[in-house]
């Protein structure tokens, strides 16, 4: 097995993770915008986190539809013509001249987006065997906290010489070029590609197709839609995103709010920093969690870590040092779940279906990061303090917890490779 070529590694990561990193630029630098834009339309806490939170219901749209025809058609072929859409989306923000044209292009560059992480995590199931999966998951998801590392300062710095209306613009440009790369790049699957190794191909073909074998007979991607694992997976993944986007998306207004503070290049360097160190945890927790082939641990005991963490913060951190490292812990724990979460739906559902469920898990489970951020911001607009907002983040955490244990894919998961071993 380590004979094996593993030239795909070296392929399909880099590029899917460069495009995803736009995507995720351009969903994420409003959060480092809203703070230098409120002055132009007015913007309350409440406001600020509907504006930021929006998209997520735009997100909703294309998610089925984007798993479906990812796993029926092309999943390349989807993520280009998306790509192009999102990003005339996000230059046309730049025009906006209200607060409701504002919330219209958040929700028009979610409808666009919506349907690429399904077809993304279709692609890749093409490619990973599922002892490999989570790991692939993560490096390929390592575009998240990568792209808060190195975009939020690149839009701290934009935002010193250049509009809000200019930043936008500038920023929707490259997933249009980086379009055609992954055009003609990539393929949908080993069968299709030019560059991979006829031992390559041969080892990733025979292994998904064992273990596809011994996945479940398919009743049809409605019979995947209406299960009830598919609604425990939304379950966790809602709670767990509420808390996540809650987090991510206020960390710029948190460092903002710093004593000494005052550039926006400054904000952008330090809210970068807790993303540099999820980077590094969201990596190992998912080789942790590929190497003891379990997945449950790996999701429930980073988010009480979050929960544990966003609490403290409010009550004892009242230095910017301590609470930048409360800021750092927190973003390690609620970005390390990502590898090992997404691991599962693959495993349990067959191809021909699993991207119109992904599709649904994401979309419904994605609403949390609509509430998660509103609810930060209603919190602190009610009250003049965000203590309870993250209070309420924490609450969502511990949440998730509860519906992992419900779970029970690990056990799942060793029926099947046992399966697999006994079939060989």
């Amino acid at each position: 097995m380590s004979n094996v070529p593993a030239k795909r590694w070296q392929y399909i990561i880099p590029i899917a993770a460069l495009m995803y990193m736009l995507a995720y630029m351009d969903r994420i630098n409003v959060s480092m915008i809203l703070p230098y834009l409120s002055g132009s339309f007015h913007l309350g806490s409440a406001a600020t986190g509907f504006a930021s939170g929006v998209f997520f219901f735009g997100y909703m749209v294309l998610q089925i539809p984007g798993g479906y025809f990812a796993s029926r058609w092309s999943a390349k072929r989807v993520v280009f013509i998306l790509m192009m859409l999102w990003g005339l989306a996000a230059m046309a923000t730049s025009l906006v001249q209200n607060t409701t044209q504002l919330y219209i292009m958040r929700f028009v560059l979610g409808v666009f987006e919506g349907g690429v992480w399904p077809a993304v995590l279709v692609l890749l199931a093409s490619w990973f065997p599922q002892r490999e999966r989570a790991r692939a998951n993560a490096l390929w998801m390592a575009c998240l906290p990568v792209s808060s590392i190195i975009m939020t300062p690149i839009t701290g710095w934009l935002l010193t010489f250049a509009s809000w209306r200019e930043v936008f613009f500038i920023e929707g440009l490259p997933p249009i070029i980086w379009g055609i790369v992954w055009w003609f790049a990539l393929s949908d699957r080993p069968s299709q590609a030019r560059w991979i190794s006829d031992a390559e191909r041969t080892h990733i073909e025979t292994v998904l197709a064992a273990e596809d074998q011994v996945k479940p007979e398919s009743g049809g991607f409605r019979q995947a839609l209406g299960s009830g694992m598919t609604w425990k997976l939304i379950a966790v993944y809602f709670c767990w995103i509420t808390g996540f986007y809650g987090f991510s998306l206020w960390v710029p207004s948190v460092v903002k709010d710093f004593q000494g503070v005052t550039s926006s290049a400054t904000v952008g360097w330090l809210s970068a920093i807790p993303f540099l160190f999820a980077l590094v945890a969201m990596v190992a927790n998912s080789a942790w969690s590929d190497k003891r082939g379990k997945r449950q641990a790996h999701i429930t005991v980073p988010c009480i870590i979050a929960a544990i963490s966003l609490i403290l913060g409010q009550l004892i951190a009242h230095t910017p040092i301590v609470e930048m490292i409360f800021l750092v812990i927190t973003a390690m724990a609620v970005y390390s779940p990502y590898g090992p979460f997404w691991a599962i739906p693959s495993s349990i559902i067959r191809m021909e279906i699993v991207g119109a469920a992904m599709g649904l898990i994401n979309a419904l489970g994605n609403l949390g990061g609509f509430l998660g951020p509103y609810l930060v911001g209603y919190v602190k607009q009610l009250t003049g303090s965000g203590y309870a907002g993250f209070f309420l983040l924490a609450a969502f955490l511990l949440a998730t917890t509860v519906f992992v244990a419900f779970l029970r894919t690990d056990k799942r998961a060793q029926e099947l490779e046992d399966s697999m071993t006994v079939a060989s």
